[in-house]
């Protein structure tokens, strides 16, 4: 039963109460603190690697499942005493990866060759009828993954599909790496390619679609793109197709240059190629974005209205992203919103109550949440967090609103922030490192009367950069640190409006501003490529290794974030040569530590921040023995070293943020 409104009322104002006690005890608020999640229990004999989601009007859950089953879940509130029930709704689906309730009862799924609609005539709670509703070729690729049907405000439905992949993403099969739109008749329309692997996407309430990718060739890391007819998203594989009937545009693949350039500035050549709306930096924010829900839940979800939430399958956590429109362009910010997750989050979608369900998947894509699926809620606890709710693109800076009145002091003061600029290359290779970095210098700072705006004009901006703001410094007028002191803004246009006299501005900083908004203090050193043999990355055998290395031993790596040989053993003080083949579809590198310590060296490696990839992901620590550079996929290092002299259980391990605590082996050096 519902709980009544003055017993919520109760429960708000007790949760306060213990904040507060939190906060006069100096305990830092966490996640936590202001969103809990709830697990669901799950029968043992069910496999809910969650492909799909939806929520029925009688208060039941429906999930669609990896495994080719529709199951449907009653009481998921979990009110009462009461557990959730499980039927089966359907089964011998191929990998459903999306699931539409209709308002007839019937529901569409995309499986990997066509959508089916599932009807249940007989009214058993059973589907009775698996109808085709619209099939598309496929070519047997593995990779050949399919998604939605999402339904547009409009009625229409969404689809999306997966690239395959050969070593690099390719288009075996028709419209592969294409958003396709169907009307309730099943007639379909080609309306934007250059997609990798769209598994989540969405529509606005103003119709407006956009799609979640992640980093991967041609993407050098996760995005938000805002989806027009005809525009290409940026992969050049689903280019393929444009000569079939219906295509938007007639770009070829061969048109797409790979220059190593920003993607802003080829835009600016290629017709139809679009620029992200939002990039979502990789590790510094997740490594896979999937699902993406607006938020329309009135209030009931916190401050956040509008917003828009972005799930990431490799991290196990959501983020927030706010989005502005500017000069008929979309652009916006990303921060992080709350980890902890069970397993991969692939779906998530509104409860009836306002909170959010998240389906969640980890076999074969595995994720930092330890269970290999499962379906939790997160719930807003009615405390507002002291958050930067959003940020909004001025034409001198940037405008900072909060989710709380700020300290007026801490606020108005340039260290209380750090801005920094940089960008990413656009090419054909698989992810990029972070380049053209610099900092940008604070002249000017104004807190509005009501202490929930800061207005902060820069020395510079960069059209195309993302904007990485950080506010450690700024307390809430209670005093709160920011739950979260740092965003992502990517500016792709700059507004008209009224700048800020330069007669207010602090001393100046050694940044100058020029005509075009670029700037010319400081230039970013370029990228370290680290391509030359060091004492912890020895590439190259030693002279006096006359007789060759005493032991070679080869290791690769398979799906699911794992290398091929869990256990090697050497002798202390022996020669090693260790080949180190990443012929997996993402990047990875391998590192020798010394015993008991790769934890924390992959923690390390998470805190490298925009330096990371300069360094490989792998920290200056004393733990670290030897090490090869981040590979692509489909590529080998070699390192010459000789073994340590103390016996003991080493590891080996990724430190690509977010691989460390599944992709680790065990390196038992014993005695001669």
């Amino acid at each position: 039963m519902e709980k009544p409104y003055f017993m919520k009322k109760i429960f708000v104002s007790i949760f306060s109460c213990f904040s507060l006690l939190a906060t006069a005890q100096n305990r830092p608020m966490t996640e936590n603190d202001y969103y809990r999640i709830v697990t669901l229990p799950v029968p043992e004999n069910v496999s809910l690697e969650v492909g799909g989601l939806a929520v029925l009007p009688d208060g039941r859950l429906a999930a669609s499942t990896r495994r080719g089953e529709v199951w449907m879940i009653s009481n998921p509130y979990l009110k009462g005493s009461g557990q959730p029930t499980y039927v089966r709704f359907a089964h011998g689906l191929h990998e459903p990866l999306g699931l539409l309730y209709r308002p007839d009862g019937s529901f569409l799924v995309t499986q990997r060759g066509e959508i089916t609609k599932l009807i249940d005539t007989d009214r058993d709670g059973v589907a009775d009828v698996y109808d085709s509703f619209y099939k598309w070729p496929l070519s047997g690729n593995y990779h050949e993954y399919s998604y939605g049907p999402v339904q547009a405000p409009n009625g229409e439905l969404l689809v999306t599909l997966n690239l395959d992949w050969i070593g690099f993403g390719a288009s075996l099969a028709k419209w592969r790496g294409w958003l396709l739109k169907f009307d309730e008749q099943g007639n379909m329309t080609p309306w934007a390619t250059g997609l990798r692997s769209p598994a989540g996407y969405f529509a606005l309430q103003s119709g407006d679609v956009f799609y979640a990718e992640n980093q991967g060739d041609w993407v050098g890391s996760g995005r938000v793109t805002h989806l027009d007819k005809g525009d290409f998203a940026g992969n050049p594989a689903g280019l393929r197709w444009t000569s079939e009937a219906g295509a938007p545009l007639s770009l070829k693949p061969d048109e797409v240059p790979s220059t190593g350039e920003p993607m802003y500035e080829v835009a600016k050549r290629v017709p139809h190629l679009k620029p992200p709306a939002v990039w979502f930096p990789h590790t510094l924010m997740g490594i896979s974005t999937s699902d993406m829900k607006e938020d329309l839940t009135g209030g009931k979800f916190g401050p956040f209205a509008g917003q828009v939430f972005v799930g990431d399958q490799g991290h196990s956590k959501i983020m927030r992203m706010a989005l502005e429109k500017v000069n008929g362009k979309w652009q916006g910010i990303c921060f992080p919103f709350r980890e902890g997750f069970q397993s991969g989050i692939l779906r998530m979608e509104w409860g009836m109550d306002g909170s959010m369900f998240v389906g969640q998947t980890s076999r074969g894509w595995s994720a930092t949440g330890k269970d290999n699926f499962g379906i939790q809620r997160m719930v807003w606890t009615g405390k507002t967090p002291f958050e930067m709710k959003t940020v909004r693109a001025m034409p001198d800076g940037f405008e900072v609103e909060f989710t709380l009145p700020v300290d007026p002091k801490t606020a108005a003061d340039a260290a209380s922030y750090q801005f920094n600029s940089f960008t990413y290359k656009y090419h054909r290779t698989y992810g990029s490192p972070i380049i053209n970095a610099a900092e940008r210098g604070i002249r000017y700072i104004k807190v509005s009367d009501d202490g929930l705006k800061a207005r902060i004009v820069l020395d510079s901006l960069k059209l195309g950069y993302i904007h990485e703001i950080k506010a450690e410094g700024v307390r809430s007028a209670s005093g709160l640190s920011l739950l979260h002191n740092f965003g992502y803004y990517t500016l792709n246009e700059i507004p008209a409006g009224e700048s800020v006299p330069s007669s207010l501005y602090f001393a100046p900083k050694a940044a100058v501003v020029t005509p075009d908004h670029s700037t010319h203090a400081m230039p970013a050193s370029a990228p370290a490529t680290n391509s030359s043999p060091t004492v912890k990355r020895p590439t190259v055998q030693p002279a006096d290794w006359t007789n060759g290395p005493d032991q070679v031993v080869t290791i690769g790596t398979k799906p699911g974030l794992k290398f091929d040989t869990p256990e090697i053993q050497v002798k202390a003080g022996s020669r090693v040569k260790w080949v180190f083949n990443n012929n997996d579809d993402m990047l990875h590198n391998c590192v020798i530590v010394k015993p008991n310590t790769s934890n924390a060296v992959g923690e390390a490696a998470i805190k490298l921040g925009l330096k990371a990839a300069d360094m490989q992901y792998v920290p200056k620590s004393g733990n670290v023995l030897y090490h090869t550079n981040i590979l692509q996929p489909e590529t080998s290092e070699t390192l010459y070293f000789v073994a340590p002299s103390q016996p003991g259980e080493y590891s080996y391990v990724c430190t690509f943020p977010g691989h460390h605590t599944l992709m680790v082996g065990k390196l038992k050096v014993v005695k001669n």
